[in-house]
């Protein structure tokens, strides 16, 4: 079974994210903290999930941190933060949703980044 590491430190968030990774047929394992992430890139995970707005971390950092392991990184912030979300996609993400697309369609949108799912449509990650 895939593994999506989600990265957010906000409850509603965190649980959100994680529920739609197990709805998308990964086993989530959630990281609220900077000192823990190093530990949690070193399990390989499939798919690193960054929430951007985290306050017990520097999720810029967390994006460069997942894309300097090798690791396929999306996040998620507010849709008016271009500035966040260029800088994001300058980190390593590859992709950064806008809350309101993870809320309505979260669990289409990480089986499409998840491996298993990609290659069952035989096409590269959206």
């Amino acid at each position: 079974m895939p593994t999506v590491l989600v990265v957010a430190d906000d409850l509603i968030w965190s649980e959100r994210l994680a529920t739609q990774a197990r709805a998308a047929g990964a086993v989530a394992r959630v990281v609220t903290r900077a000192d823990a992430l190093a530990e949690a890139l070193a399990s390989a995970p499939d798919l690193v999930v960054v929430d951007l707005a985290g306050r017990s971390f520097d999720g810029l950092a967390a994006v460069a941190a997942a894309a300097r392991a090798g690791v396929t990184v999306i996040a998620v912030a507010q849709h008016e933060e271009h500035d966040l979300r260029r800088r994001a996609l300058a980190a390593g993400a590859r992709r950064v949703y806008a809350y309101a697309k993870i809320h309505a369609d979260g669990a289409t949108v990480l089986a499409q980044w998840l491996p298993a799912a990609a290659a069952s449509r035989g096409r590269e990650h959206p």
